[in-house]
């Protein structure tokens, strides 16, 4: 199955410059695990609570004190909108993320994360299921 049907097309930005309580408080209020940073309108990194943890709390430091471009993920964990939920947890497997950035060419779409991908292969399996059933009650 193809990633593309769980993409969220409307991602929370923050500038780089913001803290990382910031981010944190915007990612409680609109109830998410990671907002897309920019720098000058650019998609420059990602922040996620994984960040939050091991970069900052994990290590003692004071969020509200803490630049998001000191901590933010930069290796940006792209994924075309055309790739199959395998091949983006193969990238999540190797990366270690859960969310990866979608990109058609050059062009920024939107985000997956792990929940997406686990949403849609369990309505995959859920549409086999049914149509077994039904094959089933047709014989």
């Amino acid at each position: 199955m193809k990633i593309n049907p769980g993409i969220k097309r409307t991602v929370t930005t923050i500038d780089e410059n913001h803290t990382a309580l910031e981010a944190a408080q915007l990612m409680t209020e609109n109830q998410i695990g990671s907002v897309v940073v920019t720098s000058h309108a650019q998609i420059v990194g990602i922040f996620t609570e994984r960040e939050l943890m091991m970069q900052v709390v994990g290590k003692g430091r004071d969020p509200g004190n803490v630049k998001i471009k000191g901590v933010m993920h930069t290796d940006h964990l792209k994924i075309d909108p055309e790739a199959s939920c395998d091949e983006a947890l193969q990238i999540m497997k190797k990366k270690r993320c859960r969310h990866l950035l979608v990109f058609k060419d050059d062009e920024f779409i939107g985000l997956i994360s792990l929940r997406d991908i686990v949403v849609l292969t369990l309505q995959e399996k859920d549409d086999l299921i049914q149509q077994l059933e039904g094959y089933i009650s047709v014989t």
